[in-house]
């Protein structure tokens, strides 16, 4: 079956990945596959588009929110029966619970990020400093040109959470970060957010600098505030 279904995707664009690869599933569903029929695994889909698995874990979970496909026990992701409702407005059901789930995202970020700091400020090596560094002057850097710095917002969040020396928090927070892509993308094109995200993040590098725990808990709380009141109020 597989087979067959390679040649129905076309190659991908680089911009808005997830996006593209959704709508080549949503393609393939609606041409050539029923109710009940199983999606190939994420590690085919992705050989077979030349795209990461986080991009197809991010394309399926837009289509299950749009109720399309639906995870299973044993036997992964099969399609739904579509309902008149999602065929009609999708849009609105997806809307009405974007906001929701970016509000617990962003509140299980104020829960787990500043203890995340302040553990950096103790832990964090010469060596995870200086990363932390260039991070943030590859952010600047980009911000100068007029560019919006993702990458590198991502990235320092990242090398904090390296620095707290705990590996399964680190895989909790890169799932985390990854719901939050597509707010991330959107907040850091509002004017006055880029500067505002490179400010906090030198205010937590500074602290972490002086392994000061409570100065750089306070920190990362208030950046983690700052993007919550400027994405809340694009949604």
């Amino acid at each position: 079956m597989f087979t067959t279904v390679r040649s129905d995707f076309e190659a991908i664009r680089r911009n808005k990945v997830y996006e593209e690869v959704a709508k080549q599933i949503e393609r393939l569903i609606l041409q050539k596959l029923q109710p009940g029929d199983k999606l190939p695994s994420e590690r085919e889909l992705a050989e077979m588009l030349g795209v990461s698995r986080s991009s197809i874990r991010d394309a399926i979970r837009s289509l299950e929110l749009i109720g399309m496909v639906e995870p299973r026990q044993g036997a992964g992701t099969v399609v739904r029966e579509i309902s008149a409702d999602s065929v009609i407005n999708p849009l609105s059901t997806l809307l009405t619970r974007q906001r929701q789930s970016v509000t617990e995202l962003l509140d299980f970020r104020k829960m787990l990020e500043p203890p995340l700091a302040a553990r950096a400020a103790t832990h964090a090596s010469a060596e995870e400093v200086g990363e932390m560094e260039e991070i943030l002057r590859r952010q600047e850097q980009k911000l100068q040109g007029g560019q919006v710095a993702t990458e590198e917002d991502s990235d320092f969040h990242y090398s904090v959470a390296m620095a707290s020396e705990n590996s399964v928090v680190l895989k909790v927070l890169d799932v985390l970060m990854d719901l939050l892509r597509e707010t991330r993308e959107r907040s850091l094109q509002v004017e006055g957010r880029p500067q505002k995200s490179l400010a906090g993040h030198r205010r937590i590098l500074t602290a972490i600098k002086r392994h000061d725990p409570a100065a750089a808990e306070a920190a990362m709380r208030r950046h983690i505030q700052d993007v919550e009141e400027i994405v809340l109020k694009k949604l």
